[in-house]
């Protein structure tokens, strides 16, 4: 491993005494916390079944660095808060990294420079992303199926999102909707019975001038059998936006025999039904002087559907303090068979699935999108649903603590930047962390449970 020259700093008025910073100590590092998300993947065996879709058309004998490696290397970078190959030189020699890797964190060789990184991820092809994307959805179902084998409810969400662009990327278009060039993921989600986390199965990067709609038929043909082999006494209920409201959609969900919930624009003839409801919505807000919602259904037919569907809508009246009150009324087409407000609530807690995104973009940057190749952008954003992956695990893992519903940039400040210093002798590799730190309860909690003993 190479070694830096030693550069250091004086801060001469900050203190009593002279506080000089060196950075001088070779054997540590600043994500100390690395080696749980590697445990984590060990477990899962995740990066292992996507590096085994890819092909390797290298010559053995000049391979430095394996797919297996750049795989994981660009993956735990990613959860690390590292999304930028740019930032892979300067990870280069990092002992935790190296660990992570397999590999000697006191000798071992410099980990994959950007230009590797960069040829690797414009190497793989479409079949081979197809694959990985499989390889994702198998894993989650897997896991979900180890936690709730008896599963009576697999309930799916699929939501597009923005991916601003900003340059030449093949397939970036002018989106209407959101007034911007961009790619237009969708991102699926499965949450099972009653559970309060959505795991997500992945992410289908899409052209930026496609509709909400398209290749939702090929999700749908992809994970339905997987779900159905998994839970095969389950029911299976999809949730979607209004966007979804076609007949292709509707009529593919009824002939899947699954049950559905979708968002439905307002028309006049919708309008007409929910009026009785929203002028007594009125009378109640009036007379209570807080918001009022009354619920109702109504069997409607468009001119493209098969057949009149079940409708429900909401009647709201919405009252904040110093403004005036607020019509909102809100249309759900559902073949449901319960009562309109719980077919409205089932339908609000789709909302959840905004988190998710948050996360997917906020936290983990999935719209790092920049490469001149679309397939290389596509393998960003799937390598981006592997290491969200490896973080809702960690976030399993941490029940019963503080980190029991964190987001994953608390997942990461709390558990993964943590300073080391790493000690490497014939027996063992030690990892000294600091004593106290906020997640320290969590972090031996969710070690104990992936095998570790005291030490």
């Amino acid at each position: 491993m190479s070694k830096h020259t030693g550069q250091s700093v004086l801060f001469s008025s900050l203190h009593s005494k002279p506080i000089l910073a060196s950075f001088g100590e070779t054997q540590s590092s600043s994500d100390g916390g690395l080696i749980l998300l590697k445990a984590i993947d060990e477990r899962l065996g995740l990066t292992e079944r996507l590096a085994a879709c890819i092909r390797d058309p290298r010559d053995p004998s000049r391979v430095a660095h394996s797919v297996l490696e750049l795989v994981r290397q660009r993956t735990y970078g990613i959860a690390m808060g590292y999304p930028d190959t740019n930032d892979a030189d300067g990870l280069a020699s990092d002992p935790l990294h190296n660990l992570a890797l397999g590999r000697d964190p006191a000798e071992g060789v410099r980990l994959a420079s950007q230009p590797t990184l960069s040829r690797f991820e414009n190497s793989v092809r479409s079949r081979e992303l197809v694959r990985m994307t499989h390889a994702v959805a198998d894993r989650v179902i897997q896991s979900g199926r180890a936690r709730r084998r008896r599963a009576r409810l697999v309930t799916l969400d699929m939501d597009p999102t923005a991916d601003p662009t900003h340059g030449q990327q093949p397939f970036s278009f002018y989106n209407g909707h959101y007034d911007t060039y961009c790619f237009l993921p969708v991102v699926v989600t499965m949450t099972l019975d009653d559970e309060a986390d959505q795991s997500l199965l992945g992410s289908m990067l899409r052209r930026g001038d496609v509709g909400a709609e398209s290749g939702f038929e090929a999700l749908l043909v992809r994970l339905l059998p997987k779900l159905r082999r998994a839970f095969p006494k389950a029911r299976i209920r999809v949730r979607l936006d209004g966007a979804y409201s076609s007949s292709t959609v509707l009529d593919r969900l009824d002939q899947e025999k699954v049950e559905y919930v979708v968002g439905l624009a307002g028309t006049r003839p919708l309008a007409e039904e929910a009026g009785p409801a929203l002028l007594a919505a009125r009378g109640q807000s009036e007379q209570s002087g807080e918001s009022a919602q009354i619920f109702g259904e109504c069997e409607h037919e468009r001119e493209h559907w098969a057949e009149p569907r079940r409708v429900i809508y909401k009647a709201e009246v919405t009252r904040l303090s110093g403004r005036e009150p607020r019509d909102n009324v809100r249309f759900v087409v559902t073949n449901l068979r319960i009562t309109p407000e719980h077919v409205y609530d089932v339908y609000r807690k789709r909302g959840e699935m905004e988190n998710r995104i948050k996360e997917l973009k906020l936290g983990l940057a999935m719209d790092r999108t920049s490469c001149t190749s679309f397939f290389a952008n596509a393998l960003r954003v799937l390598l981006t649903c592997a290491a969200y992956v490896l973080l809702q695990e960690m976030r399993r893992l941490a029940a019963g603590t503080d980190c029991a519903r964190a987001q994953v940039w608390t997942l990461r400040e709390r558990l993964l930047k943590l300073a080391v210093w790493v000690q490497v002798s014939v027996r063992r590799v030690v990892l000294r962390l600091p004593s106290d730190f906020p997640g320290r309860i969590a972090w031996l909690r969710i070690a104990q449970r992936l095998g570790a003993v005291p030490g």
